[in-house]
């Protein structure tokens, strides 16, 4: 069998164990609405479970397709770009960006002008901080992924100290939204929000996919991609945008969601290998059930009541990562 057999085989299993898990999401809850009813459902806009299908699991479910995809197609973007698998957006400060963007907009009262200025913050507080990084990584127009690395781990501490400074002078209950975000949640009704955020995923996986060569030879090392004909600065920058972009929109949206950039691409590329023409599709669909399985360990585990999924991403993906770890040794083809 060729290897692009194999590729449609590991794409048509993700797919399989996406639409199993989006079934048990729309199903499964405090009240439970078996799926072949679904449909006649949603057909009666006066019932009680088309209101919970409506407003609450579609959502919730759509959210976490987009958001766990995009949070897993800029981890592995980054990790193809450093050669490293334990970059992630945290690492490099671009969490920590869109983190103090959107504290900003809460602090200040700027969310309550429009709902979409959270996401807007979040992306500028992103794509500022990659500013940031790219420009102090350059010496003498060279660009140091070290040293980019470096700084950006600099920058997301100096973000970090600002957050606390702004929730340190601001009201109370701003503190509380603070904490609360922070932990990370898909509770998002907003149609225009949902719908913004699965255009920007998808559209970011197809224009990643331009790149997916120029991806595979940076594995190789910027001066033998460059050997190969590839502009590796031009590659990185446009890269870059792509990963502050989903990275902002992700945190502002549904807060921080740990560990879904860094585990599962990792994941991902021990299974179906570091060509980036399979590792991209896979690790967006892999990283979309991966967020809609916790999200249901989040809303399930103690019904009624909800656990925050950043510490449900965060327990199951730590130890994943941990358990990775210590079988390394058989898998040492990382990038």
């Amino acid at each position: 069998m060729n290897k692009s057999a194999h590729w449609i085989i590991y794409v048509a299993m993700l797919l399989a164990v996406l639409t199993v898990t989006v079934i048990v999401s729309l199903s499964v809850g405090e009240i439970s609405i078996p799926f072949k009813d679904i449909f006649d459902i949603m057909a009666d806009k006066e019932s009680m479970e088309y209101g919970i299908l409506a407003y609450i699991r579609i959502p919730r479910t759509l959210l976490g397709f987009a958001i766990g995809g995009s949070l897993s197609l800029a981890g592995a973007i980054l990790q193809g770009i450093y050669r490293n698998p334990l970059v992630e957006p945290y690492t490099l400060g671009i969490s920590g960006g869109a983190s103090l963007g959107v504290t900003f907009a809460i602090v200040t009262g700027l969310h309550l002008l429009n709902i979409m200025f959270l996401p807007l913050a979040g992306f500028v507080g992103s794509f500022t901080t990659i500013f940031l990084v790219y420009t102090l990584s350059l010496r003498k127009g060279v660009l140091s992924v070290n040293r980019m690395l470096l700084t950006g781990v600099m920058i997301s501490f100096i973000a970090s100290s600002m957050m606390m400074f702004l929730m340190s002078i601001t009201a109370v209950e701003n503190i509380h939204g603070i904490v609360f975000w922070t932990m990370g949640s898909l509770n998002e009704s907003n149609t225009t929000m949902i719908v913004s955020m699965i255009a920007i995923a998808l559209i970011s996986l197809v224009i990643s996919y331009l790149f997916a060569t120029p991806l595979n030879a940076l594995r190789l090392g910027e001066n033998k991609a460059r050997h190969l004909g590839i502009n590796s600065n031009i590659t990185i920058r446009i890269l870059f945008i792509i990963t502050s972009l989903l990275t902002g929109v992700c945190i502002a949206v549904a807060g921080i969601i740990g560990f879904v950039g860094l585990v599962i691409p990792h994941i991902t590329r021990l299974w179906v290998g570091s060509d980036y023409r399979i590792l991209l599709i896979t690790s967006f669909l892999s990283g979309s059930v991966f967020l809609i399985f916790c999200d249901i360990v989040a809303r399930t585990i103690i019904s009624p009541n909800e656990l925050p999924i950043g510490v449900i991403t965060g327990l199951i993906g730590g130890i994943a990562f941990i358990i990775l770890l210590s079988g390394s040794r058989k898998n040492s083809r990382i990038i």
